[in-house]
């Protein structure tokens, strides 16, 4: 039996393009880009990259901080049937090398201020054939991007036919094993997430609409564009990749940005900023912050200063973000109200079912705690060149979260907790083995052991307890830091380091962390945060 072929994502940008030709799309600083502008350099970057000899499938891997080639290169690599590889441009040369790599990459696209970067990938993936740079001073022989768009000015549309499984997005999350993993995002998946998210976070958005980015589009924030790209909606770039409150509330005010996606710790930096009391926010219709809890308290604020527009969403990259919603009339101020439903990230996002397993799989009735899973068209592929990772987060037809949770008897969801030892700093998914792994390669370090605890600002920050290696200089806390400086993001460092005797371990050896974290409090070394 014939099956039909699915619409090759980027026909997003086409309808809109010739919808609304002349209404800008991007707006960065001074400068902006009309639909038909970006739609041409999208159809002119594809005929450049074809005639560097890529082909359906082949990997782009793309270093850059929020620009119009960030912008438009995903939808290049959509039109061409190949694989969009973004990377958080705060990693290091290392840490881009093994997406590089791991991703097989064949072609790289990079601003030239991470010329580092591109050395590093260069080494270390054998896939990779060419490096295009991004921006002035570039090095002196080497590939152009804007001048491969100049050569190609006015090619002809071409758009590659692609099936639902279709891989087009190559989303990059990390694991218990600290190696991140490839999560594959389709072209089918990626249509039903496009349109769930228009139904459940920003409904009845159209071309008279604005959105901002404050996140890099390397991850949520660029699926949260993919949306706005369908409804004709402008997205406003940050001039920089320094996140000032400051400037965020005068861009609101100037361009009437009506939604905009980012995180708890982002959303009390702006709503504790005098300027949110300055600026003209009566634009915003839907403020979505996703990737950690938000503590009451900045969750009261922020509907006091901003009024009802904030939307809740949990989830991970493997199911695009979301897996639940908590929407606007679902949120209050009011700790007596009903509909504030504290402590909750909302209900099943529309098409997707949520359950509460056991360890044999099994569902769990209301206000018992297990494994929060899910099943649905926004699941995942699978994770790239991972058979055994693919089979244990898709084992018994669920996507397994690793997180620990309960449903209650109107199935709104609550987290709990975490099987892994992920914790989440800013928003940003931190793996406590990548650190370890790394500080232990230290001479001064015999064992450590690093665990997210709860921080007023960030959300979680990392602790880390070491215990020194014998018959070595004591290590400090700052030395470490050097250390580790150039081999680990810094969000990804531990904000505290603690000197320990040893560590307590299980029977079988195995350092116990919820027998570190009790310690740690027991001691006094860190103090307990009331969330409220």
């Amino acid at each position: 039996m014939n099956a039909a072929q699915t619409a090759n994502l980027s026909c997003l940008l086409r309808q809109t393009a010739r919808l609304f030709p002349d209404r800008r799309g991007l707006i960065q600083g001074e400068q902006s880009w009309t639909w038909a502008q970006i739609d041409a350099r999208v159809d002119a970057l594809v005929a450049a990259l074809r005639a560097l000899g890529l082909n359906k499938g082949d990997r782009i891997l793309q270093q850059s901080r929020n620009n119009l080639a960030m912008f438009e290169s995903a939808w290049a690599a959509f039109r061409m049937g190949c694989v969009w590889v973004p990377t958080n441009f705060r990693l290091t040369p290392a840490e881009v090398a093994y997406l590089g790599a791991s991703s097989g990459a064949v072609v790289m696209l990079v601003e030239t201020v991470f010329a580092g970067h591109a050395a590093a990938v260069r080494e270390a993936s054998p896939a990779l054939r060419h490096v295009v740079w991004i921006g002035s001073d570039v090095p002196a022989g080497e590939l152009v991007y804007e001048d491969l768009l100049a050569a190609q000015a006015g090619a002809a549309p071409t758009e590659e036919t692609v099936a639902h499984d279709d891989p087009l997005w190559f989303f990059y999350t990390s694991g218990t094993t600290g190696k991140p993993k490839a999560g594959i995002l389709t072209h089918g998946q990626m249509a039903f997430v496009v349109t769930n998210h228009l139904a459940d976070l920003i409904p009845g958005t159209t071309e008279d609409d604005r959105s901002i980015a404050v996140a890099p589009l390397s991850h949520g924030a660029g699926i949260h564009a993919l949306m706005n790209v369908a409804r004709g909606a402008a997205t406003v770039l940050l001039p920089s990749e320094k996140m000032d409150p400051e400037q965020v509330w005068q861009l609101i005010e100037r361009h009437r940005v009506s939604n905009l996606f980012t995180v708890p710790t982002i959303v009390k930096l702006l709503v504790e900023h005098p300027a949110v009391d300055r600026c003209d926010h009566s634009s915003l219709k839907f403020v979505i912050y996703a990737g950690a809890p938000m503590y009451r308290a900045d969750q009261r604020l922020a509907l006091r200063k901003l009024g009802p527009v904030l939307v809740q969403y949990f989830g991970l990259g493997e199911v695009t973000g979301n897996i639940t919603v908590l929407p606007r009339h679902m949120h209050s101020a009011d700790d007596a109200d009903p509909n504030a439903n504290i402590g909750s990230c909302g209900r099943p996002r529309t098409g997707m079912e949520v359950a509460i397993l056991d360890a044999e799989g099994r569902p769990l009735p209301a206000g018992e705690v297990g494994e929060i899973c899910c099943r649905g068209p926004a699941v995942f592929a699978g994770y790239h060149d991972n058979p055994e990772a693919t089979a244990r987060a898709l084992r018994g037809g669920w996507f397994h979260t690793g997180d620990l949770g309960r449903l209650d008897a109107r199935g709104l969801l609550y987290i709990t907790g975490r099987e892994s030892d992920m914790y989440i700093s800013g928003g940003s998914n931190v793996y406590p083995r990548e650190c370890e792994d790394l500080l232990l390669e230290h001479p001064g370090v015999a064992e450590v052991a690093v665990l997210g605890l709860p921080d007023r600002t960030w959300g979680e920050v990392g602790v880390a307890v070491v215990v020194r290696r014998e018959g070595s200089a004591p290590v400090t806390g700052d030395e470490l830091l050097a250390f580790l400086d150039g081999r680990l993001a810094r969000y990804r460092w531990p904000r505290q380091f603690v000197f320990w005797e040893a560590l307590p371990k299980s029977g079988y050896g195995k350092i116990t962390k919820k027998d570190v974290r009790a310690l740690l409090y027991e001691r006094g070394e860190v103090q307990p945060l009331d969330p409220e």
